[in-house]
């Protein structure tokens, strides 16, 4: 393991420069054709077998080792998202409205990394690895489903995933065992009433009203029909209704999201939305109309790999480096991996107020610190090497 954690320290300066490349040309969800082009000539020049078009524009590069053994995938996500990078720094996004605001630039540079220092030492390793580049993360339903259905999975007995995360600083790293990331779903609810003059209110259904209304209901969800012990979240993130200052909306669109953890409140949440959009619009004399999208399941990690990772990290980054993290009420697709095979989902440290690496994700300034991609590598390689070790044992 020494030498191959030497090898990512030499080809560290290598990861930055395929970082930069990426963020300068970003991609959108499900358009992610010449990232997914530059991805396979790079695992192409590394001598590893390339399969692209999977699911969409997913790669898979597949390394064989030199003796036999398990076959451990290692994925990163490549999608952009539709923001406008305002950083003034020489590695800016190239594409108006469009930007890596989330890592996923350095997510897919860190598996880079990891590809190159594995395939440096390939006869030395005692079972497969599957590098899995998925598009997609960003948008439900996502990419993660498409790529499984495609045979991303197949002969694959444990995967693991890395993100890094700038509420967390660098230099540290955290997951826990079972729930560790929220499901995320969405929700629309179309409130019609019965439009006019903004001058002769009695005379119509205000729609507005109506949804000002729902938007408080909607928050006792929470506080009153969620068991107080289980996370749950219910928030509204859109209001949209009227056209003029002296019209009364006849329609009001209402779009928002709702993160829980367990399965049995997810379904509750939904219905209990539902019932409260009724009644509240009854109350009024109007109708609402609800679009409850199911987005990804919760992320659920195996309790013995997230032993694992508590194990590996400390010997490869030190005791002071691993801590249990919290429930990250964000959402991600890598959940449909874990409920196909056992593994892991990681949070690397990324965040660094002295590079400027403080904006949270999702943010036109976003940035990272590179250096958390040397710990990402080396986190993931540690990962599949001990899996290999011990035979998916931990």
């Amino acid at each position: 393991m020494a030498a191959i954690e030497e090898t990512v320290d030499r080809l560290y300066t290598q990861m930055v420069e395929w970082r930069r490349y990426l963020h300068q040309h970003p991609e959108l969800s499900f358009h992610e054709a010449e990232t997914a082009a530059f991805i396979a000539k790079q695992l192409d020049a590394l001598g590893i077998s390339v399969r692209t078009g999977v699911g969409g524009h997913g790669v898979l590069g597949y390394l064989q080792g030199g003796k036999p053994g398990p076959t451990v995938a290692l994925r990163a996500d490549i999608d952009a998202l539709p923001i406008q990078d305002e950083k003034a720094c020489s590695y800016a996004s190239r594409t108006s409205g469009v930007m890596h605001a989330c890592g996923h630039d350095a997510h897919t540079a860190t598996l880079f990394g990891a590809a190159a220092a594995l395939a440096e030492h390939r006869d030395e390793l005692e079972g497969n690895v599957v590098f899995l580049f998925q598009p997609a993360e960003e948008i439900s339903p996502g990419g993660a489903v498409p790529m499984i259905q495609d045979g991303a999975l197949d002969g694959v007995d444990a995967i693991y995933g890395v993100h890094l995360w700038t509420p967390f600083p660098v230099g540290k790293i955290a997951s826990k065992a079972g729930p560790l990331m929220a499901a995320a779903d969405e929700f629309i609810i179309d409130v019609k009433g019965k439009g006019g003059h903004g001058g002769l209110p009695h005379q119509t259904v205000d729609s507005i009203i109506v949804a000002s209304h729902l938007v408080v209901n909607l928050q006792t969800i929470v506080s009153r029909s969620a068991d107080p012990t289980e996370a749950c979240v219910v928030s509204v993130g859109s209001l949209h209704g009227g056209t003029s200052f002296n019209v009364i909306a006849e329609t009001t669109r209402i779009i928002g999201t709702v993160r829980t953890f367990n399965e049995d409140l997810r379904r509750q949440v939904k219905e209990r939305l539902e019932q409260i959009s009724a009644h509240t619009g009854a109350m009024f004399g109007a109708t609402c109309t609800v679009d409850y999208k199911w987005g990804y399941p919760p992320v659920v990690n195996d309790p013995a790999e997230a032993e694992r990772f508590f194990r590996v990290g400390a010997a490869v980054l030190g005791d002071d480096a691993v801590f249990e993290s919290p429930l990250i009420m964000a959402g991600e697709d890598f959940a449909y991996y874990l409920r196909e095979r056992p593994g892991c989902f990681m949070f690397v440290g990324a965040g660094n107020p002295q590079t400027e690496a403080v904006y949270p994700h999702h943010h036109p300034k976003f940035d990272i610190d590179e250096n958390a991609m040397r710990g990402s590598a080396k986190l993931l390689i540690s990962m599949a090497l001990d899996y290999m070790k011990h035979s998916g044992k931990c």
